[in-house]
């Protein structure tokens, strides 16, 4: 893992890729020009650009300029709404052309160079009936194809959106204009979007999310269908790993089902911890499905399946440090995995704010991770980790093998996770 001196202060990869993730970057012109045809880089933010840090670490790249641009199109929000986050939006980050390479500088300091995915043509095809693959799924680091929302979210079309969520907005957006909800993604379109990813991206892995429902049932027929779909056109054994983001259904054992066919983990993700921030920043999750579902159905699932079979996930920057810590053991001490995606605060304010934390809230938060992973021994998908999540980095980077830690005891644990980042 490299390390990189910002400010004065020394970052690791994972550090690094917090900051870059939360605070967005600028994207000069020429680098998309010289290497947008040798590299997977965009000027649409529907392709979901990433880069790579000379280490292999995967980092969602957020060229602001593109994407306040079109969030406030989809949105209409209006410019004097903007303009009271314009002072908590600046990026100290940018990537320019340098040498015929991309070269990642902090204000005016020099980082490193960058790199990108090698170009597909992926975003460029149709299903066969005609679906466009961009905006329907995107390719995550080198591994995974997902599927971001495949059908519409009840609750914000209900007017309780995710305050954090893009998606949500876009929903809710459309029920306040009176307009119809977009219709789910057919599974043969899924299907076959998925099955192209695999033959000519590299792709392994598939992340299959969809907006939350009031009704189990339904969620349960889309997913059946896709899981059903997904075995027509792709071989079970070439599929590493199978992700299931759900709606809390009110029937324990339907999760039961998805695990027989196919899904590697499920997620009923809380996002949030304390339960009065909860209820303002995911107020459908807590009104409509409630805490206690989500962690009923997370705790079955670990205990029918295994430890590392269930997770939730925490949008980390939306709480403070406390509250998040201690959802995080709660969760891990019952085999389920905490995972980590980082607050994107650009476009849309929670709790009318758009300011990410500082530095040492998220060196705090991988420690604590990387205690818990190592004491549980809880290995989070993927393989090198997703553009926005780190908690496959944390585990990568920090994290011995578990037969080297498994008689350690807790304040063990806590001494080998510190140590890699004492210097940090």
């Amino acid at each position: 893992m490299n390390q990189y001196t910002i400010d004065g202060q020394t970052l690791t990869s994972i550090e690094l890729k917090c900051l870059l993730v939360s605070r967005g970057v600028q994207v000069d012109s020429a680098v998309y020009r010289r290497l947008g045809r040798e590299y997977r880089l965009s000027v649409n933010p529907l392709t979901c650009n990433c880069l790579l840090l000379p280490d292999g670490t995967i980092v969602q790249m957020t060229d602001t300029r593109f994407h306040l641009r079109y969030l406030s199109g989809i949105l209409s929000w209006e410019n004097l709404k903007l303009l009271r986050y314009v002072s908590e939006l600046g990026t100290p980050f940018k990537i320019v052309l340098q040498n015929d390479k991309a070269a990642l500088f902090h204000k005016h300091e020099f980082v490193d160079n960058v790199t990108f995915p090698s170009y597909t043509d992926f975003f460029k095809q149709h299903t066969a009936a005609g679906t466009p693959f961009i905006g329907n799924a995107v390719l995550q680091g080198l591994d995974w194809v997902a599927f971001q929302c495949l059908w519409s979210c009840e609750y914000a079309a209900a007017g309780k959106p995710c305050q954090y969520c893009f998606s949500g907005a876009e929903f809710q957006a459309l029920a306040e204009k009176g307009k119809p909800q977009p219709g789910a993604l057919s599974p043969e379109d899924a299907a076959e979007i998925a099955a192209y990813a695999f033959e000519n991206t590299g792709a392994n892995s598939i992340q299959i999310t969809g907006g939350s429902t009031f009704s189990g049932d339904a969620e349960a027929e889309h997913i059946r269908a896709y899981l059903h779909a997904l075995q027509t056109h792709i071989r079970p054994e070439r599929i590493r790993e199978l992700l299931l983001y759900i709606t809390p259904p009110a029937d324990c054992a339907r999760t039961d089902e998805y695990f027989a066919l196919g899904a590697s983990r499920i997620a009923c993700s809380l996002e949030v911890w304390d339960p009065e921030l909860a209820k303002e920043i995911t107020p459908g999750k807590i009104a409509f499905t409630t805490r206690a579902r989500h962690l009923e159905i997370l705790t079955r699932i670990a205990e029918h399946q295994g430890a590392g079979k269930a997770f939730s996930n925490f949008i980390i920057g939306l709480e403070p440090f406390e509250s998040l810590a201690e959802g995080a053991r709660y969760l891990a001490k019952r085999g389920i995995i905490p995972t980590a995606s980082v607050w994107m605060p650009m476009g849309r304010p929670v709790r009318g704010s758009m300011k990410a934390p500082e530095l040492d809230y998220y060196r705090r938060v991988i420690d604590l991770y990387a205690e818990l992973y190592v004491k549980y021994n809880l290995k989070p998908p993927g393989q090198r980790g997703l553009h926005v999540c780190v908690d496959r980095d944390i585990w990568e980077n920090y994290c011995p093998p578990a037969d080297e830690t498994a008689d350690h005891s807790e304040s063990d644990c806590r001494e080998t996770a510190t140590a890699f980042t004492i210097n940090t």
